[in-house]
């Protein structure tokens, strides 16, 4: 049975629900929108929900806005809270079926990652320090494995 996944704003104007297989933040972005978007590098959107299950309370709070990718408009939304800004999940097109909420909106105790994927690091700020583990991975783009077969890959995937 997939985990329930609780969030929220900062301010507790929105708060969310959503299912999930895939509850582990076991990837560190630096790129240019997570960084400036959500504030240096960290978690951003690894964790897949399933877009049928996503309830939300506080609709009017909730902004959409879309990160252009090399001048072009860029197919992921990016939901955030109006009056605090606290970025909350992102939907793509792509996969019309997901919706990947960020680790740090999410109230719900989340499991610990046995090991983490360091991506976009050419990107990072120069005063970021990546604490990159024995086991960690880096990539100055994305990892080859989706997040779902990672999940499988490690034994972590929640039926």
């Amino acid at each position: 049975m997939p985990m329930r996944l609780e969030g929220s704003c900062r301010c507790r104007a929105i708060s969310f629900s959503v299912d999930s297989h895939t509850p582990y933040p076991y990837q560190r972005c630096y790129c240019s929108i997570c960084r400036k978007s959500a504030g240096g590098g960290g978690y951003a959107i690894n964790i897949m929900g399933i877009a049928d299950t996503l309830r939300v309370k506080g609709k009017t709070a909730l902004g959409v806005w879309n990160a252009p990718i090399d001048g072009r408009r860029g197919s992921a939304d990016r939901h955030y809270c109006k009056h605090c800004g606290t970025p909350l999940w992102v939907s793509d097109e792509q996969w019309p079926e997901l919706v990947h909420p960020f680790a740090s909106a999410i109230d719900t105790e989340l499991p610990k990652a046995p090991w983490s994927v360091h991506l976009l690091l050419r990107d990072r700020a120069s005063w970021v320090e990546p604490q990159i583990g024995p086991n960690d991975d880096c990539f100055d783009g994305y990892p080859e494995l989706s997040i779902e077969n990672w999940h499988k890959k490690q034994g972590l995937w929640i039926e």
